[in-house]
C-alpha cells in the first residue's frame, strides 16, 4: 500500500509539472492588410486544462502587457488582437485575476419605453422593438439605428432624457394652455431625436426590415413575411467587450407550418457590425429567407449589391419629416449620412432591389436572399455615420470599402493556435 501511495504521489508531481505556467496563443492573418479590430475566441475549458487551473484567466501580449478580455456565455475567452498583413502575433494566457476593464458595451430592455431592447458599443447603437409596442398597435418591425459621435455609452442617458417625467408633465401643462411651441421647444431640449452633442436617432424604421433584419419569403419567394416584435428575450453577455442578446419571436403560421424564430445578436467593442445568428424551428421544408435594408424615397438608388463578395450597403439621409415644419430646416441639417450594411458569413445569396407598397416614406428594400434548410443562418449588420469623427465614412465609396474589407475578414478568419 505504501508503494502504491508513492506511485500515486509521483504521478501527481508529474501531472503538476506538465501543467503550463502560460499558454502561448499564436494568431495568424492570411490577408494582405493588417487586422486590428477583431476578436479571437478561445475555449475556456481547453485553456484551463492546459494550465491546470479552475480559476480566472489573464491575457497578455508578447511584451507582457495585460490585454482586456471577457468570458462569454458560451464558454469562450475573447480579446481583441492586432495582426500584421500576412503575419502572426503572439499572446499568452495564464491563471490570475484580471484587472477591472473599462465597460465598452451596454444593453438592456427598456420596459419604460414599450419594451425596447437597446444596445451599443463605443461607436454605434441599435434597438429593436418588443411586445408592449406590438400590443399598442404601432407597426415597427426592423432594427433601428441610433447614430453616435462619441465613444461614451449614451443609451441610458438618451432614454432618461426622452422619458423624463417632469419634462413630460410640464409639456402636457403647456399644451393644455395652448402653448404648443414652447412645449415643443422644451421636448426638443431633451429628445434623442435631436443631437445634443453625442448623436441622435433620425433613422426611420416603421413596418419594414429596417437596418438589416431577416425575414422568411412566402409564396414562392414573392412576399416578405415581416417578423413583428420579439416576444421574449435573454441577455447572455453584458460586457465589458461583448454584448449578446437572445430574442425569441411568437409562433407564426407560414404555409401551414408553425414557425418560431430565434435570433442571437452580439456586438463587440470597436466594431460597426453586429453578428446575428438566426434559426427557425418548425420549418419542415426549405424556404427562402432575406436579409433586408429599407430604401427611403429621399435616396432611392444610393445602394450597392455585391453578390460575389457577400455584402450590400445603402446611404440613408434620415427622416425628413421627423420634426414639425418649424424645426426641420435647423434639425435636418444635423442628420448627416447614415450608412447601413449587411455582410453574409457565406457569400451564396442572390441580391436585388425589390420595390414595395405600404412602406411609409420608402420605395422598397435591398435584399440578400438565401435558402434556409434548418441550419443556423449567420450574417452581420451594422452602420456608420458621417458625423462621427472617430470614423471616416463620408461617402458611399468609403462605406463600401469598409464592407468589402469586413467581408474579407469574415470569409478569411484569423487562425488561432494554442
Amino acid at each position: 500500500m505504501k508503494k502504491l501511495f508513492t506511485i500515486l504521489f509521483a504521478l501527481c508531481l508529474c501531472m503538476s509539472a506538465l501543467a503550463a505556467d502560460k499558454v502561448k496563443v499564436t494568431v495568424s492573418n492570411s490577408l494582405s492588410f493588417a487586422r486590428g479590430d477583431e476578436y479571437v475566441e478561445l475555449d475556456v475549458n481547453a485553456l484551463k486544462s492546459k494550465l491546470g487551473t479552475d480559476g480566472s484567466l489573464v491575457v497578455t501580449d508578447a511584451d507582457g502587457r495585460e490585454v482586456a478580455s471577457q468570458l462569454t456565455y458560451d464558454g469562450k475567452l475573447i480579446f481583441q488582437v492586432g495582426v500584421p498583413a500576412k503575419g502572426k502575433s503572439v499572446y499568452y494566457v495564464e491563471a490570475g485575476t484580471p484587472s477591472a476593464y473599462e465597460q465598452k458595451v451596454f444593453g438592456r430592455q427598456f420596459p419604460e419605453r414599450v419594451d425596447d431592447i437597446a444596445w451599443e458599443n463605443n461607436r454605434v447603437a441599435f434597438r429593436c422593438y418588443g411586445p408592449a409596442l406590438q400590443k399598442s398597435g404601432e407597426r415597427a418591425w426592423g432594427y433601428d439605428i441610433w447614430n453616435k459621435r462619441t465613444d461614451k455609452l449614451v443609451v441610458e442617458e438618451r432614454y432618461a432624457g426622452e422619458l423624463d417625467p417632469e419634462i413630460a408633465s410640464v409639456c402636457k401643462k403647456l399644451r393644455a394652455r395652448g402653448e404648443n411651441a414652447l412645449a415643443d421647444d422644451l421636448y426638443n431640449s431633451v429628445s434623442y431625436h435631436v443631437d445634443h452633442g453625442n448623436g441622435m436617432d433620425c433613422y426611420k424604421v416603421g413596418p419594414t426590415l429596417g437596418a438589416g433584419t431577416t425575414a422568411i419569403l412566402e409564396n414562392g419567394g414573392k412576399d416578405i413575411r415581416y417578423p413583428r416584435c420579439y416576444t421574449t428575450y435573454e441577455i447572455l453577455d453584458k460586457g465589458p467587450l461583448r454584448f449578446t442578446v437572445k430574442l425569441i419571436y411568437g409562433t407564426e403560421t407560414i404555409e401551414g407550418q408553425q414557425v418560431v424564430e430565434t435570433r442571437v445578436i452580439s456586438l463587440d467593442a470597436g466594431s460597426q457590425m453586429n453578428k446575428a445568428v438566426v434559426s427557425y424551428s418548425g420549418l419542415s421544408k426549405a424556404m427562402p429567407i432575406a436579409t433586408g435594408i429599407i430604401v427611403h424615397n429621399e435616396n432611392p438608388s444610393a445602394y450597392v449589391l455585391n453578390e460575389k463578395a457577400g455584402y450590400m450597403g445603402y446611404e440613408d439621409l434620415g427622416d425628413p419629416n421627423q420634426y414639425k415644419e418649424k424645426y426641420r430646416a435647423k434639425q435636418n441639417k444635423d442628420f448627416g449620412k447614415i450608412y447601413v450594411g449587411a455582410v453574409l458569413a457565406k457569400p451564396n445569396a442572390s441580391m436585388e432591389f425589390r420595390a414595395g407598397e405600404g412602406l411609409p416614406g420608402a420605395c422598397g428594400h435591398i435584399l440578400a436572399i438565401s435558402n434556409y434548410q434548418g441550419a443556423d443562418y449567420t450574417y452581420y449588420f451594422g452602420t456608420g455615420w458621417s458625423r462621427n469623427p472617430a470614423t471616416d465614412f463620408q461617402s458611399m465609396t468609403s462605406w463600401e470599402a469598409y464592407l468589402s474589407r469586413f467581408a474579407e475578414q469574415v470569409q478569411s478568419p484569423l487562425k488561432v493556435k494554442f
